[in-house]
């Protein structure tokens, strides 16, 4: 059994003061990891239903073999290890913005790195996610200019932003989106509130669907059901 509560690291990053932590879950007795920056709440293994959903999701839409996948924000690596589990996913470019995000996972501190690091398909990238985006830079060596799908898991919500630089979600930011994709191609987002009814509208201005599909799970801390959101958008003809 672990200890009960242990800080497994701590850094002052350019958003504010990063912290990854361990404690075991009293009502599970499982080891949870959570991540704070600064008083921003970030993400707990605890609940991972949607960041796995969002991966499912997104690669039950596309059809064919040699898949490339774009996740934008490491976090926990839960996505990205279920983009990994799909076999005809060819090549998976993590995204992001923190260099001691990355750094958690090379040192193997939660239970999805040794998965990630250790598969050839998986490269972790360091870089802006949305800079890449509106800039039309690569994403990552060797990576295509069009890719099949991309997944975004970064702020709370299309209105709720880690940084005011995330400017991804209005017409504009959703049109740098799609020129990323190849034709036929799926966009997906994660958010934690209800389904939003002005994000669905923007989105289904530039894509040619977009569907809101509600997750609901448990929460053990409350003894009741929790929920979050996936946008689910497709590009051109399937």
């Amino acid at each position: 059994m672990s200890a009960r509560f242990e800080e497994l690291d701590w850094r002052r990053t350019r958003l504010g003061d990063l912290s990854l932590r361990r404690r075991l879950e009293p009502t599970t007795h499982i080891d949870v990891y959570k991540a704070k920056l600064g008083d921003e709440f970030l993400m707990s293994s605890l609940f991972t239903a949607t960041e796995i959903a969002l991966a499912d999701l997104a690669l039950a839409g596309l059809l064919g073999t040699d898949l490339d996948v774009v996740v934008a924000g490491l976090g926990l690596g839960y996505t990205a290890e279920a983009v990994l589990k799909d076999p005809r996913v060819r090549s998976v470019r993590v995204i992001e913005a923190l260099d001691e995000v990355v750094g958690w996972h090379r040192r193997g501190l939660l239970p999805a790195s040794q998965a990630l690091t250790s598969d050839p398909r998986c490269v972790l990238v360091r870089g802006d996610f949305f800079a890449m985006v509106a800039s039309g830079s690569s994403f990552g060596p060797d990576a295509p200019d069009h890719v099949d799908a991309v997944l975004v898991d970064v702020d709370h919500t299309p209105r709720h932003h880690l940084h005011p630089s995330h400017a991804a979600y209005e017409v504009e930011g959703q049109r740098h989106l799609a020129d990323r994709l190849s034709q036929g191609g799926i966009y997906a987002l994660w958010s934690d509130d209800p389904p939003d009814e002005d994000y669905l509208s923007v989105a289904e201005g530039v894509f040619a669907s977009c569907e809101a599909h509600a997750i609901t799970f448990p929460n053990p801390l409350t003894g009741g059901d929790a929920a979050s959101t996936v946008y689910v958008a497709r590009f051109g003809l399937g």
